[in-house]
């Protein structure tokens, strides 16, 4: 176990875990820089023998028999573990055992985050983006997890983007893209950051769209460490605190997000040559809106989903092109909104619509509640498939 922790820290897969695409050179150069406090790390001690744990728990259900799941679905209650939440909300038990091993990874990742040393960029992505050490850590233990779980069959990251085989089946397995550490730069300055996820069925992560996903998912690690989760079959979204003694509790429940004056504007630069977007950021500020931005992704999308009001917008112009990937977060984040009660758009559509061609696919993106997303797609476009009544667009 430890052998294969070590040999993925240094740009290489478990022995069981093989690439389904060939990689470029360049794509494992960044690796072989990764710092000796992630080879060193022991897996077994933090992470692979909780997950063992839990298979064994699963294993253990599993040889009970059909007859001890049940046959519909029972009404999840504030106060449940996790484990006691997904036993009610789905009869599927490769979908719970992901969703719990995920959970366990999450747990670290916090703990990591807490102690993580940030003096300064570790290495660079494939993508060319500037990384902390931390964020390799917390994508090496969501692939274990992943692994772990064998019931996922693909999986791929932000900051591998490209399809690892888990080993787990294509009927009645999953799929899985996360983004491990989304706001990592702003790690070091002590904001929230977290983990974005989302879940398809099968072996496709191309060909697809956000509304195909089975279930999506993140945690964020702030003052509190939570794990918010939607299931395609149950409605709302869901939050979870990680308690002192490593349990998640079910604490919240979202099933609508309603009208308030509260604005997150993201890719600000934008304004200075998309005059739209800039009117729409006047009429925030003119409208006496409340500005609550982080520069995270996760915390400014789950403040919606918490506080059950507000907008956030990532919008695009000639010079500020789109930074965000569909795949790995915008898909996710707009499936966890929309279960939520609330809406989002790329300007003319719901992002969970838009087909995923490539891993690195990127949009600019909305979320909010309905009237926001109406004002959004009218003032940038001028008009909105959400139309209802007089507009109220920002030029209005």
């Amino acid at each position: 176990m430890e052998a294969s922790i070590a040999s993925y820290a240094q740009g290489t897969l478990p022995r069981n875990v093989s690439s389904h695409r060939k990689a470029s050179p360049t794509a494992y150069a960044h690796r072989a820089s990764r710092p000796s406090s992630i080879n060193s790390f022991k897996s077994s001690s933090l992470f692979g023998e909780s997950l063992r744990v839990v298979s064994q728990r699963m294993e253990t259900s599993k040889s009970r028999g059909a007859a001890s799941a049940p046959s519909t679905i029972t009404k999840c209650e504030i106060g449940d573990s996790l484990e006691e939440f997904l036993a009610k909300a789905t009869p599927d038990k490769g979908l719970i055992r992901l969703l719990v091993g995920m959970g366990e990874a999450l747990r670290t990742i916090a703990f990591k985050v807490r102690t993580a040393s940030c003096s300064g960029t570790a290495c660079v992505n494939s993508f060319g983006d500037e990384q902390l050490a931390v964020d390799m850590l917390a994508d090496k233990l969501l692939f274990e997890a992943l692994q772990y779980s064998h019931f996922c069959k693909y999986a791929c990251s932000e900051e591998m983007p490209e399809l690892q085989d888990m080993g787990g089946p294509v009927e009645g397995g999953f799929s899985v893209a996360f983004d491990p550490l989304d706001g990592s730069s702003i790690v070091d300055t002590n904001f929230t950051v977290g983990t974005i996820f989302g879940v398809w069925p099968g072996d496709k992560l191309t060909g697809v769209t956000g509304r195909d996903q089975v279930a999506a998912a993140m945690g964020i690690y702030g003052p509190r460490t939570t794990y918010v989760v939607a299931l395609k079959d149950l409605p709302g979204t869901h939050e979870f605190l990680l308690l002192d003694e490593g349990k998640w509790q079910h604490v919240k429940d979202t099933t609508q997000i309603g009208e308030g004056k509260m604005f997150s504007p993201g890719n600000l630069r934008a304004t200075f040559d998309n005059p739209d977007y800039e009117k729409l950021i006047n009429y925030y500020v003119r409208e006496k809106y409340t500005l609550r931005y982080t520069g995270g992704m996760v915390p400014d999308v789950n403040q919606i989903i918490v506080k059950e009001k507000g907008i956030f917008t990532n919008v695009t112009s000639p010079t500020a092109k789109a930074k965000l990937r569909l795949l790995f977060e915008v898909a996710p984040l707009g499936f966890l909104v929309e279960k939520a009660g609330g809406y989002s758009s790329d300007g003319t559509q719901s992002v969970l619509d838009r087909v995923i061609h490539s891993l690195d696919d990127r949009t600019q993106v909305a979320y909010g509640s309905k009237n926001e997303i109406i004002r959004f797609e009218e003032t940038l476009y001028g008009s909105s498939r959400l139309k209802s009544g007089a507009p109220v667009g920002a030029t209005v």
